[in-house]
């Protein structure tokens, strides 16, 4: 009797596998970069990122060097479409006023259970790089409640945005230095300070836009 090889949790799947998880709804192309994503992230656990070759990636997920370009421009792309995926599963469902601080939860939450990865490219480019990773993230969280709250005040998207990306900033360099520091502290912990540093700061900033307040 013939034994099939067990596959590892990294293992690009079968070609059958692959059909029926397309049938069942996921796209041929997104498990791809899944592969790619869980490649990169093993490799991480076993030497740095300037070690890392698309070609060690490609050959630990059973692909190609072409398969890989035909999704991702670079190593850094496939960062970001990771730091963007996680991301985006982690704030699933909390973008708003009301549930915004679970999400910032759930964002640190993905953070700790990438650990590697994270600490992995924290470690390995410019903090203005890993700031871009994670602005991204932080804004799509932002720039929703800045919408929920700017109703009803004569406020245009510029501001919106221009309020958007001062609190990202802020934000984000919370969780640099959180990470820098190991994630000794928990991410309610750290979410909650952040909550009532921010208490109404937002709100008011949204009504002294629409006030167009002089400069003081």
């Amino acid at each position: 009797m013939r034994v099939k090889p067990r596959l590892s949790p990294f293992s690009w799947p079968p070609r059958c596998a692959i059909l029926d998880l397309a049938k069942g709804g996921m796209a041929v192309s997104q498990l791809t970069k899944r592969a790619l994503a869980e490649s990169l992230k093993a490799l991480l656990a076993q030497k740095p990122l300037s070690k890392i070759t698309i070609s060690d990636i490609t050959a630990h997920c059973g692909m190609n060097r072409m398969t890989f370009y035909y999704h991702f421009q670079d190593i850094y792309d496939l960062i970001d479409w990771i730091c963007q995926e996680e991301g985006g599963r982690a704030l699933q469902g909390r973008k708003d006023y009301r549930t915004w601080q679970e999400g910032f939860t759930a964002l640190c939450h993905a953070v700790i259970e990438n650990r590697t990865f994270i600490e992995g490219v924290y470690h390995s480019v410019q903090r203005e790089q890993i700031e871009a990773y994670l602005g991204r993230v932080v804004y799509g969280l932002l720039i929703d409640v800045v919408k929920e709250l700017s109703r009803g005040y004569a406020i245009s998207e510029e501001d919106q945005a221009y309020i958007t990306n001062f609190y990202k900033y802020a934000f984000v360099g919370v969780m640099l230095d959180w990470v820098r520091c190991g994630m000794q502290e928990a991410p309610e912990q750290v979410v909650g300070r952040v909550s009532r540093m921010s208490h109404g700061q937002l709100l008011g900033a949204i009504r002294n836009m629409a006030a167009n307040l002089p400069n003081p």
